[in-house]
């Protein structure tokens, strides 16, 4: 679970500090020219840009009144609410290392490559990783063990890393959605004061439709993209995997150690921490490695020298010291947030969303739009749920409308949406443990799209979404 938080609404905010509009507007437009040109035009990584946008937020801050200590105690917030992510970073290159020594990643590829062909593997990939996340609770977590040996899968049947990681994201995410175990899910509803079961109800015909529609196209991509793979590039791959490793059933101790502790109902924490003792422990048994040189492959990860490039391009690791890069990407992103919401110019923004809307179906739209700006802004899927999950709550009671529609609306458009964005904690974690640059693989991660464009659909057709004007009274609006 994530850390409790509960922001600043437009209300709390010091009349003599609270910024207006136009000035809530500027930093924004600021962030959103720096972290363009910087990528776009100059080439460089995040780092600088998100120092950029931190110097000029905090300057904004010091001008409308606000203390260092403030400031100070912003960013402080920021990184709590994000703990969790840097911790799971961590734990998963780690993780990545040792399931690779012990065979495991290995293992899934051998097996994968005899069981799956260029034609079935894209919706096959989608299908199997929304199992996984579903029963487990954990798009992170399934990305980081199965989607990584998915990649080397379509590496070997000729199914290109972009297409591979949109597909196994878009089924990691929406099982995700639909899980009782996940921790978005759960915070969703715990934020709008919505049951979860009543939460997970409300969005399953969205999910449902937008998942449906990502595998129908990847299916046919698959279709497309099926060329005759050359009998002998399989089995060199494959005789690769089976002279550098041991692939007994041994090897999938890791996956069944983590998978099931998360089945159990364990966080992702843990049962990653877990995985990280079992890979190292398969190492040993399995791959006959020594203790020393096993934990020395938890830190710096593995460099095969098979017959195959291949091969060692997709299983070379960088181990828990190859998190630097994502760490250092997340820490500014998640500083930069919390800065954004201490100096209230998420609130002001938010508050000006709310005098804007004119119906329910807007209301919902609207509430959609600002999770998907959060996620931009702060690079947090917690604070797109959080902010708007607790600042819009009131309007909807006004709106008379039942809380599952806030906690849908905030799940659909912020949930999925961060690993589209290339400094975002998800889209840089994604990246990293897949290898595929975000950019690259957002064309076709379809889930990210299709989820929050059927729910501005469906509210803007008043699809499941009572029509109700606004109530400034707090009665309920009277029957005609």
């Amino acid at each position: 679970m994530t850390r409790e938080f509960t922001p600043t609404t437009y209300e709390e905010l010091d009349p003599s500090r609270r910024p207006s509009f136009r000035l809530a507007l500027i930093p924004v437009l600021a962030i959103v020219a720096f972290l363009g040109i910087g990528s776009a035009v100059l080439g460089l990584d995040p780092h600088a840009p998100l120092l950029w946008s931190i110097v000029f937020v905090a300057g904004v801050g010091l001008y409308t009144g606000y203390s260092w200590d403030d400031l100070f105690d912003g960013v402080a917030n920021g990184l709590l609410m994000g703990l969790q992510a840097l911790l799971i970073i961590f734990t998963i290159y780690a993780l990545i290392a040792t399931w690779v020594s012990a065979g495991t990643i290995p293992g899934l590829m051998y097996y994968g490559l005899e069981l799956l062909t260029p034609r079935t593997f894209l919706p096959a990939a989608a299908i199997l990783s929304g199992v996984v996340a579903f029963s487990i609770g954990s798009s992170w977590t399934t990305v980081g063990t199965l989607g990584v040996a998915f990649v080397g899968i379509g590496a070997g049947l000729g199914v290109s890393g972009p297409m591979t990681v949109g597909a196994v994201l878009s089924g990691a995410y929406a099982g995700d959605k639909q899980s009782p175990l996940s921790d978005t899910t759960n915070l969703a509803a715990g934020v709008t004061n919505t049951s979860l079961y009543d939460h997970i109800y409300r969005m399953r015909t969205g999910t449902l439709a937008a998942f449906g529609i990502a595998v129908v196209a990847f299916a046919a991509l698959g279709l497309q993209t099926a060329g005759a793979i050359p009998t002998d590039q399989l089995t060199a791959i494959q005789a690769a995997l089976s002279n550098t490793y041991n692939l007994s059933p041994l090897v999938f101790l890791p996956l069944a150690v983590t998978f099931g502790l998360a089945l159990r109902g364990y966080p992702a924490l843990p049962a990653l921490v877990a995985g990280v003792f079992a890979g190292v422990f398969t190492t040993i048994l399995a791959q006959g490695t020594g203790f020393v040189a096993a934990w020395e492959i938890f830190k710096s990860g593995t460099e095969l020298a098979t017959d195959s490039d291949l091969v060692n391009s997709l299983l070379a690791t960088d181990g828990l010291v190859g998190s630097e890069w994502t760490i250092t990407v997340v820490v500014a992103a998640l500083a930069l947030g919390g800065l954004l919401e201490k100096t209230g110019i998420l609130a002001v923004l938010a508050h000006d969303l709310a005098e804007r809307v004119w119906s329910s179906g807007s209301l919902v739209a609207g509430t959609g739009l600002s999770a998907i700006a959060i996620n931009l802004l702060t690079a947090q899927q917690y604070m797109s749920i959080v902010l708007p999950g607790v600042t819009l709550r009131n309007l909807y009671d006004e709106y008379d409308l039942d809380s599952d529609q806030l906690s849908r609306a905030v799940e659909a458009a912020g949930t999925p949406t961060g690993a589209l964005i290339p400094w975002h904690a998800g889209g840089v974690y994604m990246a990293s443990v897949t290898g595929v640059p975000t950019l690259e693989y957002a064309p076709f991660y379809l889930f990210g799209f299709l989820s929050p464009l059927i729910l501005f659909g469906m509210a803007l057709a008043g699809f499941d979404i009572p029509e109700t004007t606004r109530n400034t009274s707090g009665a309920a609006p009277a029957d005609d």
